[in-house]
């Protein structure tokens, strides 16, 4: 009976025993295949990038400065697509093949646009620059994803806020393997439709950038005398966003734009003088020029060093005659002349956009003014007086448009799709001389260009008002030289005039030998190719 029931005992515990593992296996097997199906779960979608489309930077006709070339990126499923097909499309065959073979799906670039199937899509992305990129001081350049200089930096948030994904995205069944069956979702972008419209004109930014090319250090502007707007502005030498290092140790400065720094302005500076002249009835005055003057004991000396003889203000103007000005500004208001410089933009800031506003140069005080030598200095552009070339622009504008100054612009407005211009603001123009004041000043420019028989200024297609000025610096080259900026600024159509174009060479020498040139070539370029084709 003992035995019985130790027997009994046994198999009630082999019973049990083998009860729980089977329970065990149970829990296990449930509790394994829960963690299976989340695991399932987590990779039933994979998404494969293509690229970003970041906003556009537009001219004033809304042709595109960036994003004017663009490349083919295809996402393919290499289960579902043939080796031999794609890999003559790939930009790189060897990293295409390495991708090909790992099974996953991938993006790569294309060298032309393969067709389409369920396991390939191709995207159209923008390419930022171009190997040639134009306006680079203007646009400026992005690291890392950000703006960093010029219209990316000041509009970073509009260039690269919208959604500028392009991708894929695919569902997978329970062991990641793509189903190519089911869903795909694609994502083109359309960010680079949207973006900012700036005042240039890109035929005439190019234009300037070709005649730029002569002046080892520079700077070149063209504004609509009307409204301010900016239609080319140049800096030289320019530099290439590829190859930043290189422009860092350029001892030119390339990544500066020398348009928005202060220089000596020389006899440019001349035309203020005369406005304040004829506003004074002093446009008679008669000078002898004898090649030097004396200044309270200090001898001021005039560029012909024999003297231009007798002058009235129209034969200063075009002989630049730096004598008869010093005579002549001895009988200013001292106070009205140095507010009329000021009420021409002189000593303040442009403010472009954000990170791009010119020196506001240096304009001196009454006070200085007040000093017989300053003064005399001041009468011809020299002295403590800088502005930037973005400054002389605008001054000639005033002259060039009647009297009313435009407060240069750069950005026109935003583009939400690439086809009209919201948040654009109107032109703003303070009147700064009489109608009349101005008439006589353009005349004056215009014997500049045409009664001087050595001026290098004159274009063939079309009659142009300029005045040339060479600032001295008071530094020396080596063999004793001294460095000189060359300036030359003026207008046409002569007697409608549309545009002002202004040109400085940094330590280039004389403004009519550098600059003349430069200005001649703009003018009659802007001529064949926009007024006459217009």
């Amino acid at each position: 009976m003992r035995r019985l029931c130790e027997n009994r005992v046994i198999v009630l515990t082999v019973f049990f025993f083998i009860s729980f593992l089977v329970i065990s296996c149970s829990y296990f097997k449930i509790a394994w295949e829960q963690e299976y199906t989340d695991v399932a779960f987590e990779r039933s979608l994979v998404t494969i990038d293509a690229g970003d489309s970041q906003g556009t930077i537009y001219d004033r006709n809304m042709n595109r400065l960036v994003n004017r070339d663009s490349e083919y990126v295809a996402v393919v499923v290499p289960k579902y697509e043939s080796f031999e097909r794609l890999a003559e499309y790939a930009v790189d065959r060897t990293e295409f093949e390495k991708s090909f073979n790992s099974g996953e799906p991938f993006a790569f670039r294309c060298r032309e646009k393969p067709e389409e199937s369920a396991g390939l899509t191709v995207f159209e992305i923008p390419v930022r620059y171009s190997q040639n990129q134009t306006a680079q001081h203007i646009l400026g350049y992005i690291s890392d994803g950000e703006g960093v200089s010029g219209v990316e930096y000041a509009y970073d948030s509009v260039l690269r806020g919208g959604d500028m994904e392009n991708s894929v995205t695919y569902s997978t069944d329970g062991f990641g393997n793509i189903l190519i069956g089911g869903d795909k979702s694609v994502v083109r972008s359309i960010a680079d439709r949207t973006g900012v419209v700036l005042t240039i004109d890109s035929e005439i930014q190019e234009i300037c950038e070709k005649a730029g090319e002569s002046l080892e250090k520079g700077a070149i502007v063209v504004s609509d005398v009307k409204n301010g707007d900016i239609l080319a502005m140049v800096s030289e030498p320019v530099y290439s966003w590829d190859s930043l290092e290189k422009a860092v140790s350029d001892e030119r400065s390339p990544l500066i734009n020398r348009c928005l720094y202060a220089y000596g302005v020389g006899s440019v500076f001349k035309l203020v003088g005369a406005c304040q002249a004829v506003e004074n009835d002093y446009e008679k005055y008669i000078y002898k020029c004898r090649g030097s003057i004396d200044v309270q004991g200090q001898e001021f000396r005039c560029h012909k060093l024999d003297g231009h003889g007798s002058q009235n203000l129209c034969d200063a103007i075009v002989n630049s005659c730096n004598t008869y000005f010093i005579s002549l500004t001895e009988s200013f208001d001292v106070k009205k002349f140095r507010q009329l410089a000021f009420d021409f933009g002189f000593g303040r800031e442009i403010h472009l956009c954000s990170g791009m506003t010119s020196s506001a140069g240096v304009l001196p005080t009454v006070r200085e003014l007040m000093i017989p030598a300053e003064l005399a200095n001041f009468s011809f552009g020299q002295g403590k007086l800088t502005a930037t070339p973005l400054q002389v622009n605008q001054f000639t504008c005033t002259i060039a448009g009647g009297g009313e100054m435009p407060i240069l612009r750069l950005i026109k407005g935003i583009t939400v799709d690439g086809e009209s211009v919201s948040d654009e603001k109107l032109p703003q123009k303070s009147r700064v001389i009489k109608e009349e004041i101005s008439e006589k000043i353009r005349s004056m420019m215009i014997s500049a260009v045409y009664k001087n028989p050595d001026s290098n200024a004159k274009p063939c297609n079309v009659i142009a008002g300029a005045k040339t000025s060479t600032a001295q610096t008071g530094r020396f080259d080596e063999n004793g030289v001294e460095y000189c900026h060359g300036w030359i600024t003026g207008f046409f159509p002569a007697y409608e005039p549309k545009y002002a174009v202004t040109v400085l060479a940094e330590d280039g020498g004389y403004g009519n030998d550098v600059c003349g040139p430069v200005f001649r070539e703009i003018v009659e370029q802007i001529k064949y190719r926009i007024i006459d084709k217009n």
